[in-house]
């Protein structure tokens, strides 16, 4: 979580919208919890080709379908590619609205695409990839195109994770306006790389707790607060190449335009959290709950004032108030961009407690970016009384595609 911790109800059938038990994807107990976007927003088409992969300073839409697969042992570098080539036009397709190519209508074969957005727009449907570092072994001939800053994340303060939900040879983010159309995305490619990639585990997420663009408001997490007041805009171009985007003085070409996600799954303890006192609640955030302005301002968008004392003598903002310590101006300047969303798994069995919270995703030219965050919310932030981060995974997201001649990570596999 980054500065400073989704919107009101709307019950539809898309909205209830569980998982398929081929993906291993859990019921979303609550997933029509926030609505879809506007009609506007559910006919726009976000362009898939681009320097950059669409999906990370595009508009934070309002649902989530996360898959991450393993590469089979028996598949070579070849059907790998095969696969990504397969893998890109279907995402391409998909982005537009459009049917999954193929024999759609072939009687004697199983269609080309598994048909539950017949008929339903683009509602600005974006398809992430990204490779993991167990993909540079010695399985594809890849060693040598690891970046040097690319490892696994190191154990991180504040995480008891499960296996089944950390790790992964590819990653996929496939965000939508509309439940249907995230979760298509990812089934379909699930289903076209049978053979070739076996789904390690997935997250679908509703309600985003960030925001990317300009003219979207800030929303709030399952804590109740504000979240992501700060972070960095789509627009905000001078930090995006400073923070985000790998640059094309990278060591590693294939990944020039590209940039680094990290994704944790972070259970929330709301249950305690909702017996707290709410004067406690915004001295752990440090914001004020119903207007999300700093406990030293009035309006949201005012700059905290980490210097402000009480008539005590105290900080106002308390020295382990979690805008604290997340605040780029305390971090040496260090930001990255959040993509995160809300989730509910249903209950933990063992305590009856909802398994619930935040789905984190952040993009950064350096993974380090965020282990050096992480290690110092880790420690201190009052916030990890409440959280737990269960699940993890890093993954390296290629620049983009550049137009239909070409495959997701081309760059990495040409000789």
């Amino acid at each position: 979580m980054a500065d400073s911790v989704p919107g009101g109800p709307r019950l539809s059938r898309r909205g209830l919208l569980g998982g398929a038990a081929g993906l291993g994807v859990a019921t979303v107990v609550g997933a029509g919890l926030a609505g879809c976007g506007s009609s506007t927003e559910q006919q726009q088409v976000v362009p898939f080709y681009g320097t950059h992969q669409a999906g990370i300073s595009t508009d934070t839409q309002d649902r989530l379908a996360f898959a991450a697969f393993d590469v089979s042992p028996t598949a070579s570098r070849q059907d790998l590619v095969d696969m990504l080539r397969t893998w890109t036009a279907a995402a391409e397709a998909m982005t537009r609205g459009v049917m999954v190519p193929g024999e759609s209508h072939a009687q004697e074969v199983p269609p080309a695409d598994t048909g539950e957005t017949i008929g339903l727009p683009p509602s600005q449907l974006t398809v992430t990839i990204g490779f993991g570092p167990g993909l540079f072994d010695q399985r594809f001939g890849l060693a040598a195109r690891k970046p040097a800053q690319f490892a696994e994340l190191p154990p991180l303060p504040g995480a008891l994770l499960d296996p089944t939900r950390t790790g992964g040879d590819i990653g996929v983010q496939a965000c939508a306006n509309d439940p249907a159309v995230a979760f298509h995305a990812v089934r379909n490619l699930a289903r076209l790389g049978k053979g070739t990639a076996v789904t390690r585990w997935t997250q679908l997420g509703f309600g985003r707790t960030a925001s990317t663009g300009t003219d979207q408001q800030t929303e709030r997490n399952l804590l109740g607060f504000k979240d992501g007041t700060r972070n960095i805009k789509s627009d905000d171009q001078q930090a995006l190449d400073k923070y985000v985007w790998v640059g094309d003085e990278a060591a590693q070409p294939w990944m020039a335009g590209g940039s680094y996600l990290v994704a944790r799954r972070i259970r929330m303890f709301v249950e305690a959290w909702d017996r707290d006192r709410l004067s406690d609640q915004e001295q752990v955030i440090g914001r004020e709950k119903y207007t999300g302005a700093p406990l030293t301002g009035r309006d949201e968008f005012d700059t905290p004032d980490f210097a402000a004392k009480g008539p005590d003598g105290q900080p106002v903002i308390d020295d382990t108030a979690h805008v604290r310590l997340a605040a780029f101006e305390n971090n040496g300047g260090l930001r990255i961009l959040r993509r995160g969303y809300s989730f509910t798994d249903g209950i933990d069995s063992r305590t009856g407690d909802l398994d619930a919270g935040l789905f984190f995703i952040s993009f950064q030219r350096d993974p380090d970016q965020f282990v050096t965050l992480q290690r110092k919310l880790g420690v201190h932030d009052a916030l990890n009384e409440y959280i737990r981060h269960v699940g993890s995974g890093l993954f390296a997201c290629p620049g983009g595609v550049p137009d239909a001649n070409h495959y997701w990570g081309q760059q990495l596999f040409e000789p």
